[in-house]
């Protein structure tokens, strides 16, 4: 089948290069994002394939369908950037690849409480610039401290493992607890409000949804410990980031490390270091000794790309052969 590949990244060029010597799709890689603008580029193609900062809203759907594509094939886990509904009216079937590694994420998790705790990266530039002092980098044991995970989906749960070998206490929360995971790991599920009150560092891993959006807001925010150190992997508008911001400046939250942020779209996987950056909340953000940002790196692994590549385009096989599709998305 025919695919316009938008957004293409070196990386991701070899890694879907190097799949589809098993199933012979004739991919166009391209380099814009997959945005009203651009959809008209698709005309033509049966597919397009678009990853997490896309903007595949009713107006960009219906150009693609106008275009021709019957299939949207996303080569991420979260879909909230698609409108369903609308694409269900438009005829035009959606799917994604629900996993990949998520070893890769729950392991850039610890590299961010590391690197925040330790202060790696402050002693990185220090060391480069013949500055041998340790003053200001002073870190604590994880061993006895408490974590709270929010979400014990598959990535949450390797989390959880990780975590118990540092010799952390382990605190869960999720809509769908699992309970016999949690006592053969020594982890237990509690409200949110013993996560806020207990946890000295809380990771989430729900996805976003309207009941996610914003749910760390200022609220939750006073809830948690203070100096808690907050980390997020999953989706950027889990958090009310002027809030963060409000309570970074406090002190009450200690150290953030974001490996996503709500306004990402157009930024994140772009190279903008000869510009100046638009965006006053994440310039904010980026002041803070305490806040470590990578941009959305956490999948980032040569197993993840494999298992990216080959999922996407056997969803993309299976619907061009009629075949059952196990990771189509629904409204």
């Amino acid at each position: 089948m025919k695919i316009a590949f938008f957004d293409t990244r070196p990386f991701e060029k070899d890694a879907f290069t190097r799949a589809n010597a098993e199933f012979s799709h004739e991919i166009n890689f391209l380099e814009p994002r997959l945005v009203e603008s651009t959809a008209k580029v698709a005309q033509g193609y049966p597919c397009v394939c678009a990853f997490v900062n896309a903007k595949l809203n009713e107006t960009t759907l219906k150009i693609l369908k106008d275009g021709g594509i019957n299939l949207l094939a996303l080569r991420c886990a979260g879909f909230n950037q698609v409108d369903l509904a609308a694409a269900k009216r438009l005829g035009i079937t959606v799917v994604r690849v629900p996993d990949y590694s998520p070893h890769a994420i729950a392991e850039h998790v610890v590299a961010l409480i590391q690197t925040l705790n330790r202060k790696t990266h402050r002693a990185y530039n220090r060391v480069r610039e013949g500055n041998f002092s340790l003053n200001g980098l002073m870190g604590f044991d994880l061993y006895g401290k408490t974590i709270g995970i929010i979400g014990t989906g598959k990535i949450g749960k390797i989390l959880v493992q990780i975590m118990t070998g540092f010799g952390c206490e382990v605190l869960l929360n999720d809509l769908n607890p699992d309970e016999e995971f949690a006592a053969k790991s020594k982890a237990r599920y509690v409200s949110l409000e013993e996560i806020y009150s207990k946890s000295d560092i809380i990771s989430l891993h729900v996805p976003l949804t309207p009941a996610t959006r914003h749910f760390i807001d200022a609220t939750s925010l006073s809830k948690m410990k203070k100096g808690v150190m907050l980390i997020n992997t999953g989706r950027g508008a889990l958090i009310d980031t002027a809030a963060l911001i409000e309570a970074l400046k406090s002190g009450h939250v200690g150290n953030a490390g974001l490996d996503v942020y709500e306004e990402e779209e157009g930024i994140f996987f772009q190279d903008l270091s000869g510009q100046i950056l638009s965006d006053d909340t994440l310039a904010r953000l980026l002041t803070f000794p305490n806040v470590l940002i990578t941009s959305h790196q956490g999948f980032l692994t040569n197993e993840a790309m494999t298992n990216i590549a080959e999922t996407t385009l056997k969803n993309v096989s299976d619907f061009e052969q009629g075949l059952p599709l196990r990771n189509q998305v629904s409204e």
